[in-house]
């Protein structure tokens, strides 16, 4: 039996949130690479492919707004779903503006993590 995945990236730099989010989008059938910061993932050269990005929005380095930009010019059908936990003035529309497809705040819980990430009408498919 083949069982066809697709990839989640997670960028956060919170290890512990950055573990939990792994582990619940790994139980709603999906592939997980996990990276700390936004440089760690372009280094990865994994985006190519990937269904979706889970993006903190503040990190250390290259800011999740400003990864937003450089992952619309190289991958423009990447779902980028960025995620805070401070909610600050104009982040939103400026991450919309930038490309992000949602802008939700922590913590989600698995379920709003399914729909956000289409696990219930989108499902990996399996063979």
């Amino acid at each position: 039996m083949t069982v066809s995945l697709e990839r989640v990236l997670v960028v956060e730099d919170d290890m512990s949130v950055s573990r939990a989010l792994a582990r619940a989008v790994r139980s709603l059938g999906f592939d997980v690479a996990t990276f700390g910061t936004g440089e760690e993932l372009l280094r990865s050269q994994v985006s190519a492919g990937s269904a979706a990005l889970l993006l903190d929005l503040h990190l250390p380095g290259l800011s999740g707004a400003d990864l937003i930009s450089v992952l619309r010019q190289h991958f423009p059908d990447l779902r980028i779903i960025v995620m805070t936990g401070r909610d600050i003035g104009g982040a939103r529309d400026a991450c919309l503006s930038a490309g992000a497809e949602l802008y939700i705040t922590k913590p989600i819980s698995r379920a709003d993590l399914g729909l956000v990430l289409g696990a219930g009408t989108a499902a990996p498919e399996r063979e």
